[in-house]
């Protein structure tokens, strides 16, 4: 680790333009010792940055994103955000739930997906810095985008002198309502400003099965073994060694688009590794480290070159996203985790991103 001279670990802060409605928004910088940096907006708790060093000390900007809010209020898809209520796909915006059929917003073709037509991405979070943590606070109220109950939502962002984003999420309810937060970073570990693709990344996952998906992106039902297939990433292997096969879940995903069921014992939510991303060029390692029990892997299949931001036009497979969750559609899979949050209970979960460089 090179580090920088004349460093102030800590976090600040400045105005980031403002909303249709005139309210303000607000970026947040996190530094740490090395000179790690991590930029989030409180609209959308929105990652914005993240500039890591590659093996020889050069700091470069990882996330993809844009350097004004417009772009974001728009149909950006989900860069850096937070995701709720649900992360992932309902299918047809429908779910019963002890004995009652709520009907969600379909903004993705016939089914949900993130949250609806304005969800935790779309909306203002209270911020507030304290100490070396950044803590939002958001009231989802009963009914929003279909979901019921009053939902207390809060995420705490840190950066670590281990140049670790950690994410905490939790929430509370006063009616049962399914509940599914992750972070949606679109990450390229050779920098952006060089707008390549990331099919030359080293991925590893640490997942022995995943979630088949239909044409919709809607799971089938069960997991599937990776074992003798194109999604075997127990050994690290580059994206885009095996993406243009004849495979129907790749043709179904248009690439990587799937819930990676990882290796947990039963029941576990310890905090381990899921992911580990390596970039050959700059020697950048991105590792995952969630008590979930899946990770969405997107390998970036539907960036195309229409969307420009901080100096790069973001190109076909231009970013990939690990997306720490419950499965897709748990609502509706009963043999699936319980997504299920109820009155009494906290939602409570940990992600981490490590950042490092190889030798």
């Amino acid at each position: 680790m090179h580090a920088q001279t004349d460093i102030t670990p800590g976090i600040t802060q400045a105005p980031f333009g403002s909303l249709p409605d005139g309210a303000p928004v607000t970026e947040y910088t996190l530094v740490n010792r090395h000179g790690m940096r991590v930029a989030i907006l409180d609209f959308g708790g929105i990652i914005r940055r993240i500039h890591v060093p590659d093996r020889d000390g050069r700091f470069a900007d990882v996330a993809l994103g844009f350097d004004e809010l417009e772009p974001y209020l728009g149909a950006s898809p989900y860069f850096g955000a937070l995701i709720g209520r649900y992360g992932n796909r309902i299918a047809k915006g429908r779910f019963v739930l002890d004995g009652h059929k709520y009907e969600l917003a379909t903004n993705n073709g016939n089914n949900h997906l993130h949250g609806g037509d304005r969800g935790f991405d779309k909306v203002l979070w209270q911020a507030e810095a304290v100490g070396g943590e950044l803590r939002l606070r958001y009231f989802s109220p009963d009914g929003e985008e279909g979901y019921p109950g009053n939902l207390d939502a809060r995420v705490v962002y840190s950066l670590t002198d281990d140049n670790e984003i950690v994410v905490r999420f939790s929430a509370t309810t006063d009616k049962p309502t399914p509940v599914n937060l992750t972070q949606h970073s679109y990450f390229n570990l050779a920098g952006i400003e060089g707008c390549g693709d990331i099919l030359g990344h080293e991925i590893l996952i640490d997942a022995a099965g995943f979630v088949p998906i239909d044409a919709e992106s809607i799971p089938l039902g069960g997991v599937r073994p990776v074992e003798d297939s194109a999604f075997d990433f127990r050994q690290a292997r580059t994206i885009g060694s095996r993406i243009g096969e004849q495979d129907e879940q790749l043709a179904n995903g248009q690439g990587y688009d799937h819930c990676f069921v990882l290796d947990r014992p039963a029941g576990g939510r310890a905090l381990a590794r899921a992911v580990r991303v390596r970039d050959p060029g700059s020697g950048r390692v991105l590792e995952l480290l969630t008590q979930e029990p899946g990770v969405q892997f997107y390998s970036g299949n539907f960036l195309d070159g229409t969307l420009a931001g901080k100096g790069c036009a973001y190109p076909f497979r231009g970013g990939f996203a690990i997306e720490p969750e419950h499965f897709p559609d748990s609502p509706n899979q009963p043999d699936f985790p319980n997504t299920i949050l109820r009155p009494g209970q906290t939602y409570a979960t940990e992600s981490r991103f490590r950042f490092s460089v190889d030798d």
